[in-house]
This record gives C-alpha cells, structure tokens and sequence, in this order.
C-alpha cells in the first residue's frame, strides 16, 4: 500500500474538483478540467521519461534527476540500485584484480582455452615455459603454436587424468608437466609445471643406484670367486691362500670404506643432524694430517706443511678433520711416486684458505665442474687402483656447505692441482687463552 497511496490520493482529488465544477459550472467544466489534468500529465510523464533516457545513458556524466511524488520516488529508488551496482562492481573488479594478480604471481604457466582451443588468456609464466603471450595470442589457435605431435595427440586424447612430461619448446633445458583441467562450458585450463629439478633428483638418484651397485658388485664378485675357489681347492698352497685371503681383505676393506662414506653422506643430508660449533685449532690439525699423509704415503712423495696463519675456526671438528682429511689422502692417491704435496694454512681477503696442492697430473677443465658430484672420476680403472670410493669430494662439499664455506678447485693438465677450502670470515677467530686443545691420533702416535 506504501506505493498507491499518493497516486490514489491525487486521483481522488481531482475526481472531487471535477464534481465540484460539475456541480456549480456544468459538465463542460468538469471534462475541460479533466482534460487539462491529463494533458499536464502526460506532458509531464514526457518530460520525467526523457531526463530518465538522457542519465541512463550517462549514469556516471549526468547528474540524477530531482523530482517529488513518484516519480522522484522511482529515481531515488533506481539511484539506490545504481549505488549498489557501483559497489558491486567495484568489489567483482577488486576480486578480479586480485585473481589477476595471483595468477600472475603463479609459478606455473597457465592458459585458459576456449571451446574451439582457442587461447582467451595466459599467464607471464606460460611465455617462459611455452612461448606464449596473452596479448599477442590471445584468439589463437593453441594447435597452430604448439605444433609438436605428442602435444597434439595430448590434446586429442582429452584425458583429464594423464600428465604430459615434455621438453619447454622454447628452452630444452626444462622439462614441463602439462595438465589439461576442464571447467566452465567446454573450457579447458592448461597447466604447465616446471619439474626439472624433480628430473635431475629422479636421475640422480637412478645413477646413485646404479652406481652403489656397481661399485659393490666388483668387491663382492671377487669375494665371491676366491671363497668358491678356497671351498673347491682344500689342499691349496699356503702362499696362495695368503694371496687370496690378502685380496678378500683389501676388497673387504674397500667396501666397509665405501659403506663408511655412504654412511658420513647420509648424515651430513640429514636434517636432524645439526651442526654443532666448537673451537678448531687448524695448525694442529694440519699438523696432524701432514702426519696422516706421510704415514700414507710411505715415503712415496715429498710432503709439507706451511703455516701463514694462526687463526682458529669456529665449527665442528671431526667434520672439518673430515673434509681436509679427504683432500689430503686425494693428493697422496693421485699423485705419481716422487711427486710433492704441499698443505697450506693462510688468510686471504679475510677469508680462511686451507689448500692442498700437489704435482700429480692434474684435471681437465671440462671435469672441474662434476668433481664433487656422487661416483664421478675422471679415470674409472685409476680411481678404483687407488683405493677411492669416489664420494671423498662429495662429502668435502656437504660438510663445507654446513660450514657456509666453499670448495675451490684449481688444476693444469700434466702439472698438479690445488683444492682449497675456502672458509667465510665469521668462522675465522683468534685462539682464546683458555682454549683447550684437542689432541688427534696421529699426533700421539707421531709423539710415541
């Protein structure tokens, strides 16, 4: 009723003027009055509709129309819509800004197709991986762009479950996963995900199989047919025995060392094991690894020791005794009888710079950059003559990386190499007074 009261009303008020010019002026009176009222009306109704037309068309350029009764009712009302459409639209654009912006900000490359696989709008990651642009591709045909035959046959067979793995068609470093999503009316979202580290992982760890294997298999082969041999020989020389048992011994040996460096690797990874700093006195420790490599050495090589440097480090001791341990005994394995092998303790551009240096015969540029990868060698047959598992670098760099150090490699084919473990400054102190000193084994028995 909150409506027609007011129309009512007027209507009623009119009806009784016309009866009252009925009554004292006659008929005639009473329809030229109510004709003029129509007219007015109607000239009136012309006028609101037309300022209606001319602010629906420009909502936001003109101003809202003033008026009373219900017409100025009706534009109240729709200005009250008009607001609300404002806020609303005005959140569906913030909405969408944000949606935007996430999409933008998403490391996946992201293509929404059409019906007809036409491109309406990709992400800037999708150039990276794909190749493509949203504004220059935008109502292409994806199929004209991405011509490979195992992408086409992706998208024919339109399996929403399958997983795509492929080469990027714009860098072939990266392998892609490519996901095809349904949504909306026959769209479909294409996602492209960058899994070339989970590749590297998945290879690496293939290789590290393949390799623990190998490695394992030659010692145990060689176990194995001596064991057979003394089983079916009772009655074989004592002399022989002892070779055979002698070479059992030594290929035992090697794979408890083997297993040994599996062992340190898989703690070193761990995420539990956290590193624990304590004062590490590197003159004595180099000190005792000259000691270690002469004893390893057996008087094979020339070894020295210089000392530029009497700073301390701040770390864990038996890791660093691991990884310099580990250059130490590389230079006695790799370097020719005669040769010199020279350890060095100095300070350079405030950083902590131990080195090993020795005259063997060196390394090839292009192996520089694998020497600390898992079972990599250089020379295959050599490396296992020497006695090496081939994950010694490999733990120098864990156990550095713990130690925010780095590993430096310098070598020249037919003349030696240097490996140097480069420590940062904040692991570099003076030795307090009430340092403790830590003996090491070597030194002991070097004393004795």
């Amino acid at each position: 009723m909150g409506f027609w009261w007011r129309p009512l009303g007027v209507l009623a008020s009119v009806l009784l003027v016309a009866l009252f010019l009925w009554a004292g002026w006659g008929w005639v009176a009473a329809l030229g009055f109510l004709a003029g009222i129509q007219a007015f009306e109607m000239l009136r109704r012309l006028w609101q509709e037309f300022r209606l037309s001319r602010w629906l068309e420009s909502p936001d350029e003109v101003d809202p129309p003033d008026a009373t009764g219900t017409w100025g009712d009706i534009f109240y009302r729709l200005q009250k819509l008009q607001r609300r459409q404002r806020v609303s639209r005005s959140e569906l654009s913030n909405a969408l800004e944000q949606f935007e912006h996430a999409t933008m900000a998403v490391p996946d490359g992201m293509v929404i197709l059409n019906g007809n696989e036409q491109i309406d709008w990709c992400n800037p990651a999708s150039r990276k991986y794909m190749g493509l642009d949203c504004e220059r591709d935008r109502g292409q045909f994806v199929r004209y762009l991405l011509r490979q035959a195992h992408f086409l046959d992706f998208l024919d067979a339109a399996d929403y479950s399958r997983r795509l793995v492929c080469k990027s068609p714009v860098n072939r470093e990266l392998t892609l996963s490519l996901q095809l999503v349904p949504f909306g009316e026959g769209k479909k979202l294409l996602v492209a995900r960058d899994i070339t580290d989970l590749e590297r992982v998945d290879t690496m760890r293939r290789d590290f199989i393949a390799n623990v294997s190998h490695e394992l298999r030659t010692p145990l082969t060689v176990v194995g047919g001596f064991v057979e041999t003394l089983a079916d020989t009772p009655d074989l020389a004592a002399s022989e025995s002892r070779r055979y048992f002698d070479l059992m011994l030594d290929h035992t040996r090697r794979m408890q060392r083997l297993l040994d460096d599996l062992l340190t690797l898989s703690r070193l990874e761990s995420t539990d094991h956290t590193l624990k700093d304590e004062l590490v006195n590197i003159a004595e420790l180099a000190h005792a690894l000259k000691s270690e490599a002469e004893s390893l050495s057996h008087g094979r090589h020339r070894v020295s020791l210089q000392l530029d440097s009497s700073a301390w480090l701040k770390g864990n001791l038996q890791e660093i005794r691991s990884a310099l341990g580990n250059l130490v005994s590389n230079a006695v394995r790799y370097t020719p009888d005669g040769g010199e092998i020279n350890l060095n303790w100095r300070e350079r551009d405030g950083e902590g710079v131990f080195s090993v240096t020795d005259t063997g015969e060196g390394i090839a540029a292009e192996h520089l950059p694998r020497m600390t990868e898992r079972f990599y060698r250089v020379d295959r047959s050599r490396s296992r003559d020497t006695g090496g598992t081939g994950l010694g670098l490999a733990i120098v760099k864990h156990v550095l990386t713990r130690h925010s150090a780095r590993l430096d490699i310098q070598s020249i084919p037919g003349k030696g190499s240097t490996f140097s473990a480069v420590f940062p400054a904040q692991r570099l102190l003076n030795a307090p007074p009430s340092a403790t000193v830590i003996p090491f084994p070597a030194q002991e028995k070097a004393a004795g």
